[in-house]
């Protein structure tokens, strides 16, 4: 958990310059690849070749309805997206997963016990999206906490399980065990089929942009981490930095290569705060004002932050922790939030949020779990009936502060839902 404080001299430094720099690196990245799952036949159209060998276009088939999962589509197509905050895995949160592994009659270490709450949750969406905090170890170590992760593997492959297709991977612990942690965790990712972005094997990879398919949309993540606890990568693209230049560069592209919705992401932000600072909203708005993101969302803080409406796009500033150790002077590390997006085609084409829904959650330990203190209860009640009011009430006032609900966002209610 590093420390970082606030200031903007850096954003400024590069103001001037930011323009030129979208526009080279836009050319850069047009020769580069992309990573995608599947294409769209709905977006394609065809063309045939008339007898005088001139191409004749075909009309482009009219989009099959897609509501997608979550809530009431609005238009003839949506889809829904979840996100997580930090998965923060600390030395009594592997003890508990070689408990639960134990009692599973099974060897080795399960962290789906732990994250299991998340499930419900994840399968109403159709897209979930995990952040990665930091390096994994082998399979049986050895281990080690903050400050320098090294953490058991089978995290990965609990997210997996659980249901997550996706995971982020720039923080500022991604390069603790240097390179060879950083290629260890994407071995892992990959071995549990899990897309993931932000950190890379090679300088050509890191040029790439993480396309993943819905049934009615593509979808782009686009990362970027505010630095490295003082650690200089080994390689400058190891590990996508958050500059607004080179975000809104890869954005452009990934719109040219067919992006729907994009999805800008920051790890960023002053530990423990209940506000974001100049550096997140600076970044964020900077994202927004390019006209190329679809959302933008965030890590790092170890605290829920606010959620905001900037001129009709979401920006969710921090999620808090996925999961975490509980900490005995920070109550709010304790805390997250996960929070589920739906989005919208309407008749013209564009795809906009008709939906932000988010939903507060705690970790308990005795055993320790992922538990969710929305106002349905969903798990059942997670520390004490008092803990749980008090975590909400707390989270609520934070994520509003910012006049989210003004704008439209709401808790969710996911057993509210059929």
């Amino acid at each position: 958990m590093g420390n970082l404080t606030s200031g903007t001299r850096w954003i400024r430094l590069r103001r001037a310059a930011a323009p030129a720099m979208v526009a080279v690196l836009a050319m850069t990245l047009g020769a580069c690849g992309v990573i995608a799952e599947n294409t769209d036949p709905d977006r394609t159209s065809a063309a045939t070749s008339s007898a005088a060998g001139s191409p004749t276009p075909t009309r482009t088939p009219a989009p099959n309805p897609t509501p997608g999962k979550g809530p009431a589509c609005p238009e003839l197509r949506c889809t829904s997206i979840t996100v997580t905050g930090d998965m923060l895995v600390h030395t009594q949160l592997w003890q508990q997963a070689r408990a639960d592994a134990a009692a599973a009659g099974v060897p080795g270490y399960t962290f789906v016990p732990l994250l299991e709450g998340q499930r419900r949750y994840v399968n109403s969406s159709d897209l979930a999206i995990c952040h990665q905090e930091t390096p994994v170890a082998t399979p049986e170590g050895p281990f080690s906490a903050y400050p320098s992760f090294n953490v058991p593997p089978q995290i990965v492959a609990a997210s997996k399980d659980i249901g997550y297709q996706a995971c982020t991977t720039a923080s500022n612990h991604t390069i603790d065990r240097g390179t060879e942690g950083l290629l260890r965790t994407l071995d892992a990712l990959d071995a549990a089929d899990l897309k993931h972005t932000g950190s890379y094997r090679t300088e050509a990879a890191s040029k790439e942009i993480l396309m993943l398919q819905t049934d009615a949309a593509k979808v782009a993540v686009i990362v970027g981490t505010y630095g490295h606890n003082g650690q200089i990568p080994e390689y400058p693209w190891l590990v996508d930095e958050l500059d607004p230049a080179t975000m809104i560069a890869k954005a452009t592209q990934a719109r040219a290569l067919g992006a729907d919705i994009v999805l800008g992401v920051m790890h960023a932000g002053d530990e423990y705060a209940s506000e974001p600072n100049a550096q997140q909203q600076e970044v964020a708005h900077a994202l927004v004002d390019s006209g190329q993101f679809t959302m933008i969302y965030g890590h790092h803080t170890h605290s829920v932050l606010p959620i905001e409406n900037y001129k009709g796009t979401w920006i969710v500033y921090g999620l808090g922790n996925g999961i975490t150790e509980l900490s005995p002077w920070y109550v709010v590390n304790n805390e997250g939030l996960l929070v589920r997006a739906q989005f919208s085609q309407n008749a013209a084409g564009t795809w906009t949020a008709s939906d932000l829904a988010w939903a507060p959650s705690v970790i308990v330990r005795d055993p320790y779990r992922w538990c969710s203190v929305a106002s349905d209860a969903p798990q059942g009640v997670c520390a004490t009936p008092a803990a749980d009011a008090g975590t909400h009430q707390r989270t609520q006032a934070v994520v509003e502060s910012m006049g989210a609900a003004t704008a439209g966002a709401h808790e969710l209610l996911i057993t509210k839902e059929k």
